[in-house]
């Protein structure tokens, strides 16, 4: 066999099992080692997958020291600019976890990185990988809605607040709308070919996180949305009506909907309503030939389970490494999505809509 590729995994918690179980079923990697900021974490890890050879750290710079290919970085959200910068300047392509960063300066700065180094950066958005979610952009890019106006995205949990250090600012940043609503804009936006935004209004709530009668962890809960929704005006005459969840007193935000001059395409919200995985049923809705509309369900063929998405963004990955150096899920279009997640936050604190400012890198 060929030189394997040699593959480092920056912040040791709860996702980067998903990560080092997907590697560890790719033969052409060799895990050389982990770091994590919390001692003896990286080598707890490392040990529980039984790589024993594999070299554990308390600091990213230093598993950067060991001649590696590239790296998943799995840390926690403030610290996902500082380290796949630091990743691309020691050499190294980038499996980044989304959501992509804390803002648009962030965003910038990694881009240029990127493009500096001549490496690659992905963005960990697994649900692209999933049959029914591919069918969505197949059906849109054969032009039978006709021209794409307004996009209905929803995503959620019923009761699901992650804890940890999901609901604290300084490592999150930001609640539901950056950890599983950035799905929903990666799906609506890709899907219709990932229009630049253009202006944003918004609104955040917390009416269950910040309640101790509702959450045990309220205390602790310093983010600012437990669920949020928002307009965005888009290039091209497209609006994008948006929902996050974490928590509400309904069953669903809804299904996803994408109305077209020709036709409309509605999704179904997948079990859970939370879009970081399996995408609902399909059904077109389109006039005959006597002018009345008709609703008919589209076959699907394909695996459409989460857990091998998982494996599809990393095999993804690594095929991009070793081949083409061609980002799976590039930058340039996750420059829109974290200028969206940022106008959110924006518009939401200033209380009216707002212009998406996307600097040129």
């Amino acid at each position: 066999m060929d030189k394997k590729l040699r593959i480092g995994i920056i912040g040791c918690g709860g996702i980067a099992h998903a990560h080092m179980r997907a590697y560890l079923e790719i033969p052409e990697v060799e895990i050389v080692g982990g770091a994590d900021i919390v001692p003896g974490k990286a080598r707890k890890f490392l040990d529980e997958f039984g790589l024993t050879d594999a070299k554990a750290f308390d600091c990213a710079t230093d598993l950067l020291k060991c001649e590696l290919d590239a790296v998943s970085v799995c840390t926690y959200n403030s610290q996902h600019a500082v380290c796949a910068v630091e990743a691309l300047e020691a050499g190294c392509h980038v499996l980044l976890e989304k959501p992509m960063c804390l803002n648009m300066k962030e965003a910038a700065e990694i881009y240029a990185a990127e493009k500096k180094s001549g490496k690659i950066l992905t963005i960990g958005f697994q649900p692209r990988y999933g049959a029914n979610v591919k069918k969505v952009k197949e059906v849109i890019d054969s032009g039978v809605l006709g021209d794409i106006y307004y996009v209905v995205v929803g995503g959620g949990r019923v009761k699901g607040i992650p804890g940890r250090t999901f609901i604290e600012k300084d490592k999150a940043a930001v609640g539901a709308v950056g950890d599983i609503g950035c799905y929903g804009l990666d799906f609506a936006l890709n899907s219709i070919g990932y229009p630049k935004p253009l202006t944003v209004s918004a609104k955040q709530f917390a009416h269950f996180g910040k309640n101790p009668k509702k959450y045990a962890e309220a205390d602790r809960f310093t983010v600012d949305d437990d669920f949020a929704v928002a307009m965005i005006r888009c290039e091209g005459d497209i609006v994008i009506d948006y929902r996050a969840s974490w928590a509400m007193n309904m069953d669903t935000t809804g299904d996803s909907m994408f109305f077209g001059t020709d036709a409309g395409l509605k999704v179904k919200a997948p079990v859970g309503c939370c879009w970081d995985g399996a995408a609902g049923d399909l059904i077109l809705y389109k006039d005959d030939e006597n002018g009345q509309q008709v609703a008919t369900p589209i076959e699907i063929d394909g695996n459409n389970v989460k857990t091998n998405m998982f494996e599809c963004k990393v095999r993804a990955f690594v095929d991009a490494c070793m081949g083409d150096k061609v980002a799976p899920i590039p930058t340039s279009q996750i420059l829109y999505n974290q200028a969206i997640i940022d106008g959110i936050c924006k518009s939401a604190e200033l209380g009216r809509e707002i212009e998406i400012n996307i600097p040129e890198i």
